[in-house]
């Protein structure tokens, strides 16, 4: 897969999942994901995108300090609904890193290990995305801010053409260009306080 440059400069995920470990899919159990890892999983590169990883890194940091965060051991409940705009896209990527999920994931080995029942929408709170530690009850939420990052003029002026189909090939690489160009300055602020607001 070739993808932009800046994709490998973003700062990374690391986890220890102790199914993993048991399971002898990765030494102790540690797995890194990184920026490239989630875009795969969302298809696509976009600030929804980078958001998510960002809201869940930032979350993750909170939470557990300079150890590993630790993966199947974190609830994570949404103030929206499912399908509510972007919301699905964001808990795909928290649910991907996290390893929280509906009542769809890993049902469990020996009474532990299960992944359903820790992924909630319609979740009344301030802020977007709640966190919480299960072994400690710790919790953080998380706001994500990307009108802080503006797109350049040329993607809002070259969008009507790339989706109506009738957008030159020069004009998709420049609205791509552009759009991508936007993820990397989100990116490149993943420590500005503003950008992600811890609660």
């Amino acid at each position: 897969m070739t993808y932009p440059s800046f994709f490998d400069a973003a700062r990374t995920i690391t986890m220890q999942d102790p199914l993993a470990a048991l399971l002898g899919a990765a030494d102790q159990g540690i797995i890194r994901y990184t920026y490239a890892d989630v875009v795969k999983l969302a298809g696509h590169s976009c600030p929804t995108v980078a958001g998510a990883y960002l809201m869940t890194l930032k979350a993750l940091e909170k939470l557990y300090g300079d150890a590993l965060p630790q993966r199947g051991e974190i609830k994570v409940e949404f103030h929206d609904a499912q399908q509510n705009g972007v919301t699905g896209v964001i808990a795909n990527v928290a649910s991907y890193i996290t390893g929280a999920t509906t009542d769809n994931g890993f049902k469990g080995l020996g009474g532990q290990y299960d992944r359903r029942n820790l992924l909630f929408f319609n979740v009344p709170m301030d802020g977007e995305i709640r966190y919480t530690r299960i072994d400690t009850g710790a919790s953080t939420t998380v706001e994500y801010h990307p009108e802080m990052v503006s797109s350049v003029p040329t993607v809002r002026s070259l969008l009507p053409k790339v989706v109506g189909g009738y957008a030159s090939d020069d004009d998709r690489r420049n609205f791509a260009d552009g759009w991508q160009d936007r993820v990397r300055r989100i990116l490149e602020q993943a420590d500005d306080p503003r950008l992600v607001v811890a609660l």
